[in-house]
């Protein structure tokens, strides 16, 4: 079994996030999908989602698109990485916290993970920064 795994706030699922599931699944038999913790959001993005993790947890775990939804962890997140040994991991086209140097990170921690940027879905109309404002 091929283990394909994303992160991502996820801060209310919409359309954008399904292409996204749809085009990762296109690398794997086995989709696992990576909630950012509250706190790691208002660190990065300097704002707070519009979800807790565990609203935005439940979500991912009810979308048929995703084997396995989990809460990313507290510190490095090369340790769940490792832990769970994913075969791949995509990235979304505008993902940029963690994934400048995500290939250099899993090459010198000796994690022979393929990486992939997915392509973007309608980003004008589908983006949570925008959907969250209405």
């Amino acid at each position: 079994m091929k283990k394909v795994m994303v992160f991502g706030t996820f801060d209310g699922i919409h359309e954008g996030h399904l292409d996204f599931f749809k085009q990762a699944r296109h690398f794997g038999d086995y989709l696992i999908a990576v909630v950012a913790r509250d706190k790691n959001v208002k660190a990065l993005k300097k704002y707070k989602p519009a979800r807790d993790e565990k609203e935005r947890l439940r979500y991912l775990r009810s979308c048929k698109l995703v084997d396995e939804a989990i809460l990313g962890g507290k510190g490095d997140p090369y340790k769940l990485i490792k832990k769970i040994k994913p075969d791949v991991i995509c990235l979304g086209y505008d993902q940029r916290y963690f994934a400048d140097n995500l290939e250099r990170e899993l090459k010198d921690r000796k994690l022979n993970i393929a990486v992939y940027r997915m392509k973007p879905h309608k980003p004008k109309k589908f983006h949570s920064s925008i959907l969250n404002k209405k």
